[in-house]
């Protein structure tokens, strides 16, 4: 999941930064603003409404009240009652251009006529209900100055120039034009093109990641087609898509929300019933909504009033609704150190303020600003929902990879067991049966043993050897399936430690190395003295018959957390993984005439000791094995060994 997110997370940054870098209105401009003698900007215009009740005709009235418009004072929200405005520019002499040009880069407007003394020079109509257009016409190259006057009309609120119109080559003005708005409609389809790539890989998740990841592919996939549908190029290189634009941003905008609520939902782990609810109800409002977008189309505008109410004002209460209390939950669950709420504040953070500094702006300027900060809020809380999902995914991933690596130890486990207890139940049936005849054997040849030939003693020298080597292997299947303790009581470690020391002390020195015990005084367990003595020495015996040059053994006992803790450590020859992995397997074993029984009788007698045994090993550097008992001070007393004896 760590390459999930190193592959999320450069795609997102690639996308912050065209935002900021592009998304502004002056950003790509000002470089070709400053180009010396390029374009000339007609800073002052004048503007004269248009009653709604009058023939708009082809020219302004003769004695008409013009207001002066500017930059900063635009003018373009129209008067109660208006249909829309005539604009009036002086436009100096334009032979200095190969081609002159005539742009309005920014304007509200759907149909528009430019005058020149009543003629008309230049006309564009729409039949699309979007406002956001720009007006871009060639001029002829005259020596003086000319009057011209646009007519605008729109069935909205706001007509007229944003911005100042400029002068300048055509060709030049259409190029600049386009680098200016092109880096928005970039990003939007760059997002657009992210929550696709995000869709195909939702095939690859579990059905209770799919729910998760969809969510977020949905709002993704509004955000872009939003931000996308926004650019005014769409609709001024491509009009005749304009209704399938316009469907994909109304659309984008009733699939938006919803789908953030559930995404929030999912993750605050559903800790708002309240919340569920409202989510609910969005949902079922915005399937409302996209009922009343497909009768206002079929309508062909005639409910335009009624769709206007369910699509801005009423989305626009829902919208400010469920920001707020999303930003409550988040803000609650942070304070509760829930880091994936911290990271959803910020997220919602950087939208709420973005689209919050846009509004002020907006209105402040008179309508005549253009909204832009809210396409940085919306990348920025889609890269906070895509954080919290790959934190999710990672999560989800290292719980399923934990509860993999415990069923293979499980099942491993249970394998083992199995196995045991068929070897416990094939050694109660066999042992007694094999036992009574080998030992009449051995009488008979201790008898036979009597006789002086030499040949015949070295031969029953060796069958009693090996009768005896039987002997021990029957031992250990009677106390592996039978790990019975004669007698229990409690031990002191330190004591029993001392007799084990010299007892084996002298057979590590025959291989030429030594054992140290250190032991720590006062330690006492509940358990059989030479059961724990025979599983000791079965483990010094494997140690010391490991030993290279200059071998040691080291067995020390400490008391750690209420437990006594054996650790014996040897120079051997270690093991690795694979053989380590199969201890206590019978019939396996490192030595060439091992049979494995005497460390599953070790494990079998610690286990029934309430004790615990790990190995450590490491080919060429020896072995580790770490032995855990409880004490007998820190363990309820009537919980004695025998109690939890097997059947």
């Amino acid at each position: 999941m760590k390459t999930l997110r190193l592959r999320l997370f450069p795609a997102l940054a690639v996308l912050a930064l065209l935002a900021g870098w592009f998304s502004g209105p002056s950003l790509i401009s000002a470089a070709a603003d400053d180009a010396p003698a390029a374009r000339t900007s007609l800073d002052r215009w004048q503007v004269l409404p248009i009653a709604a009740d009058g023939m708009p005709g082809t020219a302004p009235p003769a004695d008409a009240d013009w207001q002066d418009a500017e930059l900063s004072e635009p003018r373009v929200e129209l008067p109660k009652g208006a249909q829309g405005v005539w604009i009036r520019l002086q436009v100096p002499a334009t032979e200095p251009w190969h081609r002159p040009g005539l742009l309005a880069g920014r304007m509200y407007g759907m149909d528009v006529q430019v005058y020149e003394g009543g003629e008309l020079l230049f006309e564009s109509n729409r039949d699309f209900d979007f406002d956001q257009s720009r007006l871009l016409m060639p001029l002829d190259a005259k020596p003086q100055e000319t009057v011209l006057d646009v007519r605008i009309l729109n069935k909205g609120e706001r007509a007229g120039f944003l911005t100042p119109p400029q002068l300048g080559e055509f060709d030049e003005l259409d190029r600049g034009y386009i680098r200016k708005e092109l880096p928005s409609l970039l990003l939007g389809v760059s997002v657009v093109f992210l929550a696709a790539i995000m869709f195909i890989c939702s095939s690859f998740l579990s059905r209770r990641q799919r729910g998760f990841w969809i969510s977020l592919c949905l709002i993704a996939l509004s955000a872009g087609l939003l931000i996308a549908a926004y650019s005014p190029l769409l609709y001024i290189y491509f009009p005749e898509a304009a209704p399938v634009f316009l469907a994909c941003f109304e659309l984008s905008l009733f699939t938006m929300f919803p789908a953030l609520g559930y995404f929030v939902n999912e993750a605050l782990e559903r800790k708002s019933p309240r919340f569920q609810r409202f989510t609910r109800w969005q949902t079922y409002y915005s399937a409302f909504g996209v009922l009343s977008f497909i009768a206002y189309r079929l309508s062909d505008g005639a409910l335009y009033g009624f769709y206007s109410i369910v699509s801005v004002v009423a989305v626009g209460l829902l919208m400010l609704v469920q920001m707020i209390w999303i930003s409550v939950l988040a803000i609650a669950h942070t304070r509760q150190g829930d880091r994936q709420a911290r990271i959803l504040s910020l997220g919602l953070l950087a939208f709420a303020v973005s689209s919050a500094v846009d509004l002020i702006l907006y209105y402040a300027s008179g309508k005549s600003y253009v909204l832009f900060l809210w396409k940085l809020g919306i990348i920025a809380l889609i890269f906070s929902l895509v954080v919290i999902l790959a934190r999710r995914v990672s999560s989800d991933y290292k719980t399923l990879v934990s509860y993999s690596r415990q069923l293979e130890q499980f099942n491993l486990s249970l394998e083992r067991t199995e196995k045991l207890k068929i070897i416990s139940d094939l050694a109660a049936s066999v042992a007694h049966e094999v036992r009574n005849p080998l030992q009449v054997t051995r009488g008979f040849l201790q008898l036979l043993s009597k006789k002086e030939d030499a040949q015949s003693q070295d031969y029953i020298t060796i069958a009693v050897s090996e009768l005896d080597r039987a002997a021990e292997i029957i031992t250990d299947f009677l106390t592996f399936a039978k790990p019975e303790l004669e007698v229990v009581s409690r031990l002191e470690l330190c004591d029993l430690l001392d007799q084990l020391e010299l007892i084996m002390g002298p057979h590590a020195s025959m291989h030429g190395g030594r054992l140290t015990i250190v032991s720590e005084e006062g330690m006492a367990i509940m358990g059989s003295a030479s059961k724990l003595k025979q599983a000791l020495i079965n483990l010094i015996k494997n140690s010391v018959e490991a030993f290279g040059e200059e071998g040691f053994v080291e067995l020390t006992a400490r008391a750690e957390g209420g437990e006594a803790v054996l650790r014996l450590k040897d120079n051997g020859e270690g093991m690795d993984k694979e053989l380590l992995a199969k201890l206590g397997v019978p019939y396996f074993s490192t030595k060439t005439k091992g049979t494995g029984l005497g460390t599953m009788v070790t494990m079998r007698i610690i286990e029934v000791m309430n004790g615990s045994i790990v190995f450590r090993s490491e080919k060429g550097k020896g072995t580790e094995v770490t032995i855990r008992f409880p004490l007998a001070g820190d363990i309820a007393a009537a919980q004695t060994a025998a109690a939890a004896l097997p059947d």
